[in-house]
This record gives C-alpha cells, structure tokens and sequence, in this order.
C-alpha cells in the first residue's frame, strides 16, 4: 500500500550573522543545496517549492541557479513568521495530493545587513495601516505591546516575568554553537537593566534577533522517505487558523485580549486530526518574536490554564529537563531569527537526535507559529 503522507528528509542552514556579504538569493540557495544534500538526493529531484509572501526570492531565479529543470507546485504562506509552520502543510498538501514528489521549503534574508524589519517603513496608505501606523504603532514591539499589556492587567504578570523565558532562551543559546548568542547567557538582572523598548510591556531582551541568513527543508512522501539518508520525520499534523476579527500583528479586535483565539484554534484542529494531545509532546519549538507571546501559546495548546503560564515557566516546566522544553536551542531570541524556519530545523534535529542541546528520546515534537502549527515525529 502507497504512504503518501508527507515526512521531513533533509534540512539546511547558512550560518546565522548581523552582515552575511552576499545576496538574498545566495543565501537561498546555500541553504537549499544543503537541504537538498541532507536529505541525499540531487537538485533534480525537486519538483515543488514553498516560501512566504515576503521572500524577495523568486521561484524561477532560485530553480535556475540550483539546477532544479521543472517545478510542478509553487506556493506561498502568508505574512512573515506567522505563517512558518504553515510551510510545512502547504508542502504536505502537494506531497500528499500528489501535485509534487519532492519539495524544497525555503525562507532567507538579510533582516539585519539589508532592510531592518524592525525599523518604520515609508509605504503607501492603506484601509489597515490606517488604522494605527498614523497614531505611531510603527513597528512590531509597539503593535503588540497593546495586546500584551491586556494579559499582563488581567494576570498580575510584569516585565521581570516575561523575563523567566528571555533568561532561558539564552541560556539554550549559549551552549548552542549555532546561535548567535552562543556562550553569551544572561541572568534575570541583565533582562531587567536592558533598555525598555515599550514601557512597560517590553525590554530590549525581550525582543528577537534582527539577523542574516537562510533556512530550507524538503518534504517528501514517507515512503520515499524510508530510502533516503536519515530516519524520517513524519508531518502527523499542521494547521493555520485565521479568525474573525483577528490580524496578522495584533488582536486588538478579538472581545477577550488575554486569549491566542488562532493558537487555540489550530491547537484544537491538530489535536482533534493526530489523536495526540499537549501530554504527548516532548518538545515544543514557539516563535517568539518577543517573550510574552510564549505565555500565550503555552496557555493556546494547553501545556497550562490561563493565566498559568508565569507559575508553570517558574516552577521549570519549559527547562531542558523539564515537562515540555521550549525552545532547546535558544530560540528567535538566542539562536537566530529567521521568520520561525530555524524552530522547523530544530524540531527535526531534536527528532533525529543530533541537536546541540538534546532533549531525551522525544517521539512527538510541536512547531508552533501562533497562526500556524505542526506536529512532527520520529518514524
């Protein structure tokens, strides 16, 4: 019998930098043929890619330069980061469907050298940026520290709690030599001296990395996968949640602004189709593009209440011994920010056992993005 589910079979990376010195699409392709190499095939085994909205990278510009003769299948996640584990459905869809045999999942850039996404842009108007750019909610920290400073008033939870997670971020990056901070932990006194960004909400060592570099996967059917070079790692669910009255950036729409409504959703979604629940997983990868939305998904995929998650990270829960570890190899604040496409790495490493900072014996592992979501396990 044919098992066109889909499995994860090669992974690669640039390294992770401030200033790459080379092109958008260098870094592309670097991490591709990588990938491609990982997972012990050749570039013309590549029928199908996936990427965000946001890539400045072309389809045809990168199949020309890797070689690739033909593609069957070519999408795009919406948004940044929340759309990263949306790349691995949009990949099984195509695999599982049969609209493409073997594809490359791609995300690269050069956010910290090149154009600084934290930074207010010059662009034209529009009925959505309208409604709060003109009021001085010009970057990502400002946006979200509205939504975040409603958790922190219905729980009691100030900055130094979100610190908890920032010290643990770094602490996972510094024993992995892959991320930037490596060798470079903090303790709870450095969070609380680092300079406020959003007061009150918002340290600066609350906030992800601006960085250089290129991440990419490929995905294939788990039969295709049992012949090739590492044990696989099956996509067992994945799911994006928009919802009404929630945005890409903010939830300041939603009636109850302690509350992820699209990570529940997803959540519900992926639990409900796997058979698997918050129990079973071993290890959880969260975007955090800054800390406190790590005490959402926490809450979202129910790994605690709501309102829980300052006791459940300060008892230990989330450490690398704990009772699901979060984010072993430091995370968007410790390793590298590269739109959530490291976590995906991440998952499968901790998966095939060669992480830097190995969880042990994990079976099922979470790739949460908020708005979207995955499982992954071992085969």
């Amino acid at each position: 019998m044919t098992d066109r589910r889909a499995a994860v079979v090669g992974i690669g990376q640039t390294e992770f930098s401030k200033d790459s010195g080379r092109s958008e699409l260098h870094l592309a392709c670097e991490a591709s043929r990588r990938a491609i190499v990982d997972a012990g095939l050749a570039a013309a085994d590549i029928d199908g890619t996936v990427t965000f909205t946001l890539d400045t990278n072309d389809e045809l510009a990168l199949i020309r330069s890797l070689g690739i003769p033909e593609l069957s299948w070519a999408s795009r996640t919406p948004f940044g980061g929340a759309g990263a584990s949306a790349t691995l459905q949009q990949a099984a869809a195509a695999v599982t469907s049969g609209a493409a045999d073997a594809v490359l999942v791609y995300r690269a850039f050069n956010e910290r050298s090149g154009h600084r996404f934290g930074q207010p842009m010059q662009r034209p108007p529009s009925a959505r940026t309208n409604l709060h750019e003109p009021y001085g909610l010009l970057t990502p920290p400002q946006v979200y520290a509205l939504w975040y400073q409603r958790y922190m008033h219905a729980y009691g939870v100030t900055n130094a709690d979100f610190g908890m997670y920032s010290v643990i971020a770094r602490r996972n990056a510094a024993t992995n030599p892959n991320a930037w901070f490596y060798n470079r932990p903090i303790t709870i006194d450095d969070h609380q001296n680092s300079r406020w960004i959003v007061e009150p909400v918002l340290r600066l060592l609350d906030c992800c990395q601006e960085s250089d570099g290129g991440v990419a996967l490929v995905v294939t059917s788990t039969d295709r996968a049992r012949d090739l070079r590492h044990p696989s790692v099956t996509i067992e669910a994945a799911a994006q949640s928009s919802v009404v009255d929630g945005d890409m950036s903010f939830n300041y729409y939603a009636g109850d602004l302690t509350r992820f409504a699209e990570a529940e959703n997803a959540a519900e979604r992926m639990w409900r189709s796997s058979g698997l629940g918050p129990a079973d997983m071993d290890v959880a990868l969260i975007y955090e593009n800054s800390s406190p939305v790590v005490f959402y998904q926490l809450e979202a995929f129910g790994f605690c209440g709501p309102g829980e998650a300052r006791d459940f990270i300060a008892e230990g829960h989330i450490g690398l011994t704990g009772t699901i570890p979060v984010n072993p190899h430091g995370g968007l604040l410790g390793e590298a920010y590269i739109h959530g496409m490291n976590n995906i790495v991440e998952a499968v490493r901790q998966l095939r056992g060669t992480a830097a900072n190995q969880v042990l014996s994990p079976q099922h592992a979470l790739v949460s993005a908020g708005r979207s979501a995955a499982i992954l396990s071992r085969d």
